[in-house]
């Protein structure tokens, strides 16, 4: 009876199915770890704004701002393509070709792993004129260089961190990604007030603790996976990651490519944004890292919904369930809605306190004051992109993820930001409301893609 029990629990599947079962329910489960693991992410980055704008004042606070905008820059290809790769393996799941999993699980990481070698070393030597580029102000270069490089250094973990749990993700596990984050987020706290306060590494000690959190997320993460291979039913030999499936591979890119395109024109458009509103003094740079903060609480809430909201449409058009993408849809749109809702009355009701969280600089809260409504404006913008971009993802439809991209992150944000800040002579407020309303611009697109029944396509269905 031992032995058998023995064998029972080995052979116990954590591959989670998304095309059977209640749709709020599951969506909810799933997401819940999620939007846990995107809070703890927010608060070990503002852990690094608090600490460093209360040792250093503006100019660390406008350094960590732009070394942090320069790092995140350069996680596009991780974040498009393991996104990519979450989707392809939730449609595998849902076709019922869990065998392809573990050879293209080897093609992904090995290729994502020469990107981010490759990034890294031309970047390393690029840093200086990236942050030139930038528009940073003179009194905070030093300190945004010494920020940049350590994190570029680092760069290789959030690939590695990105690959690993995006293959949990595909699988439908979201508790051990939060996990491993809130054991990086302890230690980027307690490595902090070491690095910066103690040590006095200045915003060079918060890129360290930053880095050294990743690194140990992605190594549990990677240990957790190796460790129970079986039970996700992977079985990976060392060909897998040296010789690549270019069948695969070819998927890979031709989902991952528009995906980190996506991801690159955002961010490009936000670091163009960032560059004239970095012209405009310490005070405004200062407060632009704060609004950065502010605003990736509602990005990373309603990126959690969509990430999980991705994996059961993926699951759901791979089995061709297609009512049930519908229901997905709907409920994460219900969801993001009602946190933006929460989320708007706090700012307006508790300005001043959440600021000061950062800052007692009363130039810098000032500017805060008069940012309230485009704060709100973020926010539904979030809400209203999450439910369209779970169906672009979860559909692997790349072309309409390619027109996404485009329309979302060089014509609409760069455009509308020139307009209201040049245009009208809003200065840096109308950059910032210029990328608000961009980020309406997946909504708009989504909407088309659903009724058009596009996302219904064989050819996305895994």
């Amino acid at each position: 009876m031992y032995k058998k029990a023995v064998v029972k629990m080995k052979k116990e599947i954590l591959i989670t199915d998304f095309t059977e079962g209640n749709v709020t329910r599951q969506l909810l489960k799933f997401a819940a770890p999620l939007f846990l693991s995107s809070m703890l992410q927010i608060v070990y980055n503002m852990v690094d704004m608090v600490i460093v704008g209360q040792k250093l004042g503006a100019v660390g606070l406008s350094a960590v701002s732009v070394g942090g905008d320069v790092s995140n820059f350069l996680t596009f290809l991780a974040m498009g393509f393991s996104n990519a790769g979450q989707v392809i393996i939730s449609q595998y799941i849902g076709a019922g070709k869990r065998k392809q999993i573990s050879r293209f699980i080897g093609t992904m990481f090995s290729f994502l792993t020469v990107c981010a070698a490759c990034i890294t070393v031309a970047c390393v030597a690029l840093r200086a004129p990236i942050l030139r580029l930038m528009n940073t102000p003179e009194e905070a270069f030093s300190e945004a260089l010494a920020y940049a490089t350590v994190c570029i250094i680092g760069l290789v973990f959030i690939y590695g961190y990105n690959i690993v749990s995006a293959v949990l993700r595909g699988m439908g596990d979201s508790t051990r990604p939060f996990i491993f984050i809130s054991i990086a987020a302890v230690v980027n706290l307690v490595l902090d007030i070491l690095f910066v306060l103690v040590f006095n590494f200045g915003s060079m000690g918060a890129a360290l603790a930053t880095v050294i959190s990743q690194g140990l997320s992605f190594v549990l993460c990677a240990s957790y996976i190796f460790k129970n291979r079986e039970r996700y039913e992977l079985k990976w030999s060392v060909s897998d990651f040296l010789r690549w499936d270019k069948r695969m591979l070819s998927r890979l890119i031709k989902l991952g490519l528009p995906m980190a395109i996506k991801n690159a024109s955002i961010q490009f458009s936000k670091l163009f944004v960032n560059s004239w509103i970095n012209s405009y003094g310490v005070a405004v740079s200062a407060f632009a890292g704060i609004a950065n903060k502010i605003n990736s609480t509602t990005n990373l809430i309603s990126n959690a919904f969509n990430t999980a909201g991705s994996s059961m449409v993926g699951q759901n058009v791979g089995a061709r369930k297609y009512d049930r993408v519908k229901r997905v849809i709907l409920e994460v749109f219900k969801i993001t809605t009602l946190i933006a809702i929460l989320l708007s009355v706090l700012i307006i009701a508790f300005p001043r306190q959440i600021y000061g969280c950062f800052t007692s600089d009363t130039s810098v809260l000032e500017i805060g004051m008069k940012y309230i409504p485009i704060a709100v404006l973020i926010f539904f913008g979030s809400a209203a992109r999450s439910g369209m971009n779970a169906l672009i993802n979860g559909s692997g439809n790349y072309i309409v993820n390619f027109a996404t991209a485009i329309c979302d992150g060089i014509i609409l944000r760069i455009g509308l930001a020139l307009l209201f800040g040049l245009g009208f002579k809003m200065q840096h407020y109308g950059f910032w409301l210029g990328d608000a309303l961009a980020g309406f611009t997946p909504l708009w697109i989504g909407l088309i893609f659903y009724f058009s029944g596009k996302w219904k396509s064989d050819a996305y269905a895994g």
